[in-house]
């Protein structure tokens, strides 16, 4: 039997499907283009059959190739952060939206998976400072932010926390950000997948958690992930690697640097009146 291995990008699962020398998929679509002279892979799951051969569900998914550099500061970072923006934009069901809540998913104290807890820390968060002073913040989106944590420190699905607040605040959608497990080495913390089928958490790391997507929160989901963790048995046919996962060594500054770029990238698609320099001064 082939170990396709446990990987959230779409394009990734579409490759590995077509080493057999397939060269479409039914059900599914494919094509490149550059954005903001990064490489990005689109994937479109069309229908069941697209979904079952993927293990993805129905919609459009992203992957942007980054720059070998993109901490802020570097050159590239400001196109790269525009390209994010552009593809969350893509992924939003309403192009202007009313409110969006982001919902910052994952493990704060272990670096892999605190993708989403960093990236909060430079979201720009206004709901409140609309509604209190709506004339001078007539052009930024009115966004919410919530910190999901884990089911095993907080004894509540991520899923059942973010469900609750659309309940309470009613939002147009939900943008989730989570740390993805990858299948080739070279991407992580290399790739950002953007997509508009929601997201399971901790699937990719086999330990599957409530879905957030439309069925289970009501709204459309956009989720935007970086893959931080690879299989271990990907690498070894030893099966004790079967049980473990491997991440860059650089993983501590790989995914600071990888939650600036994304939550500036989500500013820019909500408050299109930014640039990278006014997100600079508003988050410090």
């Amino acid at each position: 039997m082939v170990n396709y291995g446990r990987t959230d990008l779409a394009s990734e699962a579409r490759t590995l499907r077509c080493r057999g020398g397939a060269r479409d998929l039914p059900g599914v679509a494919f094509r490149q283009e550059q954005l903001r002279g990064l490489p990005v892979t689109a994937v479109e799951i069309l229908d069941e059959q697209g979904a079952q051969r993927l293990g993805k569900p129905i919609g459009h998914y992203y992957t942007l190739e980054l720059p070998d550099r993109f901490e802020r500061g570097t050159a590239l970072f400001p196109e790269a952060a525009a390209a994010i923006g552009e593809l969350v934009a893509r992924c939003l069901s309403h192009k202007t939206p009313n409110l969006v809540l982001i919902a910052a998913l994952g493990n704060p104290d272990i670096t892999p998976d605190a993708l989403g807890s960093l990236a909060a820390s430079s979201i720009l968060v206004t709901r409140h400072l609309k509604k209190q002073r709506p004339a001078d913040f007539r052009f930024f989106t009115a966004t919410a932010l919530c910190r999901t944590g884990v089911l095993g420190t907080t004894g509540v699905e991520s899923a059942a926390q973010v469900r609750m607040l659309c309940r309470e605040l009613d939002p147009d959608c939900v943008i989730a950000i989570d740390a993805l497990a990858g299948a080739e080495f070279s991407r992580l913390c290399r790739t950002v997948q953007i997509c508009d089928a929601g997201i399971a958490p901790g699937s990719g790391v086999g330990n599957d958690r409530e879905a957030l997507d439309r069925n289970t929160l009501g709204v459309p989901v956009v989720a935007v992930g970086v893959p931080t963790v690879m299989d271990a048995s990907l690498l070894s046919r030893d099966p004790a690697m079967a049980a473990m996962f491997v991440t860059p060594r650089s993983i501590d500054s790989d995914v600071r640097a990888a939650a600036r770029l994304i939550a500036y990238g989500i500013d820019l698609a909500l408050h299109r009146e930014l640039s990278v320099a006014d997100i600079d001064m508003l988050v410090g």
